[in-house]
């Protein structure tokens, strides 16, 4: 199943609030998705790069860092909703975050979620926090649940 992404322009974005706004498609975690964000953070931690030693740990597996599911909001939160004219969008911050799950690599995730909340701001623009939850496909608890908050500007 190919996802929908929800549309609506900049004008109409406070109709979503509390509104689901459907689900990407999945993404695969790869270990070489794992490895490069670990060079990228210089976060080597075994659980992440070392798949011998991960067989017999906490998790069977070599498992994504926390901060590297979280990252994988933006591209998945762009495939659920798009904004017609809007010329900026900027990360403003984190309400909460938690990691239920740990994603194993080669992990399938996508993300479902809901405007909880849009506010007018100074310069014209508009502050959606969202309610996000970053699903494993096959498992019962997600492997991330947050609630960021974002700046459009027309």
């Amino acid at each position: 199943m190919t996802a929908a992404t929800t549309r609506v322009s900049f004008s109409e974005v406070k109709t979503l609030v509390g509104k689901e706004l459907g689900q990407s498609d999945w993404i695969e975690v790869t270990q070489e998705r794992i490895n490069t964000f670990a060079d990228a953070t210089g976060d080597h931690q075994w659980i992440h790069v070392d798949e011998e030693k991960a067989k017999d740990g906490p998790f069977g597996a070599t498992i994504a860092h926390g901060y590297l599911t979280l990252s994988l909001l933006i591209p998945l939160w762009t495939a659920l909703l798009d904004v017609d004219g809007v010329s900026t969008k900027v990360n403003y911050g984190l309400n909460k975050v938690r990691f239920p799950s740990p994603v194993r690599a080669g992990s399938r995730v996508r993300l479902t979620g809901k405007l909880a909340q849009v506010e007018e701001v100074g310069g014209g623009g508009l502050q959606l926090t969202a309610d996000l939850v970053v699903e494993i496909e096959g498992e019962d608890k997600p492997a991330c649940v947050a609630q960021p908050v974002f700046r459009f500007y027309a």
